[in-house]
């Protein structure tokens, strides 16, 4: 159980990564107990690992050792002058959503207003970090994700809108673009004078990304490429004037001599000639944005636009979603902010049976265990936003991890705020039934939750073959060889475990630690997610209590809460961290008394 939903409604089967909870069996509890005469015992440091192994938390669930360096304690990277251009940016970006973009309007002319476009340009929302040298605002990606919250907050349309012209459309251009194309592409895409789009989708190919059959032919001179093929459901589609485009190349192998196809990445401006696109897509959400299919008609690009080098185009699509899937968790978190101050306003004026339905216990747990999900979605997404911005190249598996878990935090929040809000949330002059509606899409863009779970586990999988021949040959064949690779995953995770409580509790506040220091996971078939969702709660929690932030003890509710929350996965937890029926009235009626509004972000997110 999640949160009091199945695992099947959250999308987390009983067999998760491919062995079931009975698998594993009970694991027996394991304590520390203090020595009378020695005190307690020192915490033991995690084990060194040597150089070049992944500091990934999640790659070392897999490989059986606990990776803490991006975990604990949590990260916090922004300068004083980061924090000061951060406050410097909420305030403006957030009066703008709320006085001059209007949903409703969006959503009925299924376009962003013009008025909100020339606005979002003047704030220079579509440069958040295009670098300064050529025109953006230069934000790190913590800074990028605290203002994405805002936008999730109150516009989804407008979100994709500006998400897919930086996130995607021309994110390959900062990873991989030479100096001359930046030069060239950045100055006009910062200001939105020029709008990106993404394209990779075709009409035979989704989630398999390898079999686009978009081509791209060299010339005889070798001065340009001719580019043909159909791109379908692309966001800007009918915007943007730069196109990031996948196409299969003829690539010579320099082993053989022969000639294989392989995906190139190319820049491609509508300017270009034979590019068109179709009209605007009719879709279930997210109807401000703009949608449409593009056809490629015997363009001539340029050799000099192809972007990651000739071969690298799978390479270049795959770090691109990796390196905007953090956004799209900050977007979800900004999105339940919402929703819970919706559902709390309605609670507290409504009156049933003589009294405001704020104080009837099953509304107090929904909005409890709605702030839950919220939090460790936030918590998420400003820690995987940390990680990157110190430089940490292993979060691939976390992000992904943050993907699924915001999406579909997210639609829970939202059913649930309907239910809370009854009749009148059904309405369509309330907003959130179009709430509703845009957040089904963010559980099928950018992976596809259900192949985002093969990711999460194979690239685990990824981990051992490295250092085991039979896992090595087994994924060759992933799914003809499960056995295998659970049963060595099993093994390694089981070790894992084992090897936790030695050193967990030296980085945890002492308000968090369980009695008797017990720390040790009972079944392990949502591992991934849901130890990794357990992770970042209680080293927020830990750092907000030990810096005495106004937050903290409503902090430590939220994380200890969560702990019980997914107790079926942790084990000797249950009644370790107290009884927590008592303290879902805590917790959601600490939101009713602050209006839907306390702790605005919980900390130093460049709040004003």
């Amino acid at each position: 159980m999640i949160l009091g939903f199945s695992d099947d409604f959250l999308g987390f089967p009983d067999d998760f990564l491919g062995f079931s909870d009975d698998f594993f069996g009970i694991l027996p509890p394991f304590s520390r107990p203090c020595s009378p005469k020695l005190g307690p015992p020192r915490p033991r440091q995690p084990p060194q690992k040597p150089r070049g192994e992944s500091k990934s938390f999640a790659v070392g669930m897999f490989l059986g050792r606990l990776n803490a360096e991006q975990v604990f304690p949590y990260p916090s990277v922004l300068t004083e002058e980061q924090e000061q251009t951060l406050r410097e940016l909420v305030g403006p970006l957030s009066r703008f959503f709320e006085e001059v973009n209007n949903p409703f309007k969006n959503d009925a002319l299924e376009k962003v207003e013009d008025e909100t476009m020339k606005g979002l340009k003047e704030l220079g929302a579509f440069g958040l970090q295009v670098p300064l040298e050529f025109g953006g605002l230069g934000l790190n990606n913590t800074q990028y994700a605290r203002l994405v919250q805002i936008v999730g907050q109150h516009d989804l349309g407008v979100g994709i809108t500006l998400g897919a012209h930086q996130s995607i459309g021309f994110k390959g251009l900062l990873l991989y673009g030479t100096p001359p194309q930046k030069e060239k592409y950045l100055p006009r895409l910062a200001t939105g004078e020029w709008v990106a789009a993404f394209c990779l989708t075709e009409p035979g190919s989704g989630s398999d990304a390898a079999s686009i059959r978009t081509r791209a032919t060299p010339s005889p001179c070798g001065s340009f490429w001719t580019l043909d093929g159909e791109k379908i459901w692309i966001s800007n589609g009918g915007l943007a004037e730069l196109f990031t485009v996948f196409a299969q190349t003829p690539v010579r192998d320099e082993r053989s001599g022969e000639s294989r196809e392989r995906i190139t990445a190319f820049l491609v401006e509508r300017g270009f000639g034979g590019v068109t696109h179709g009209p605007s897509e009719k879709k279930l959400g997210i109807r401000a944005s703009n949608t449409t299919s593009l056809h490629f008609d015997s363009v001539r690009v340029p050799a000099q636009n192809v972007l990651g080098g000739l071969g690298g185009g799978f390479k270049v699509a795959m770090n691109i979603l990796n390196n905007g899937r953090f956004g799209m968790a900050a977007a979800m978190a900004g999105t339940m902010r919402g929703l819970l101050q919706a559902a709390v306003a309605h609670a507290s004026t409504r009156t049933q049976f003589g009294a405001k339905i704020h104080k009837f216990g099953a509304i107090q747990e929904k909005l409890a265990r709605m702030a839950l999900l919220h939090y460790v979605t936030e918590s998420m997404a400003f820690m995987i936003s940390a990680n990157m911005d110190r430089g940490d190249p292993d979060f691939q598996i976390e992000a992904a991890i943050s993907k699924i878990f915001g999406s579909e935090a997210a639609w829970a929040v939202a059913d649930e705020c309907i239910q809370i809000m009854g009749g009148m949330g059904f309405m369509q002059e309330q907003g959130v039934e179009r709430v509703l509606r845009d957040l089904r899409i963010f559980r099928i863009f950018e992976g596809t939750n259900d192949i985002l779970r093969l990711f999460v586990a194979l690239q685990g999988f990824q981990g051992l073959g490295a250092q085991l021949r039979g896992v090595q040959a087994a994924l060759r064949d992933p799914l003809g060889n499960v056995g295998v690779l659970t049963g060595e995953v099993t093994r390694r995770l089981r070790s894992w475990i084992l090897g936790v409580p030695g050193w967990i509790f030296g980085v945890l506040n002492p308000e968090i630690r369980p009695k008797e220091e017990q720390f040790a996971l009972k079944r392990v078939a949502d591992a991934a997610i849901d130890v990794y969702a357990m992770a970042v709660v209680l080293s927020r929690a830990s750092r907000s209590l030990n810096s005495g932030l106004p937050t903290a003890q409503h902090e430590r509710l939220l994380a200890l809460s969560w702990c019980q929350e997914v107790k079926p996965g942790i084990s000797g937890i249950s009644g370790e961290f107290g009884n927590f029926g008592g303290k879902f009235g805590i917790l959601g009626g600490i939101w009713v008394d602050f209006g839907g509004k306390f702790g605005e972000f919980w900390g130093d997110f460049g709040e004003n």
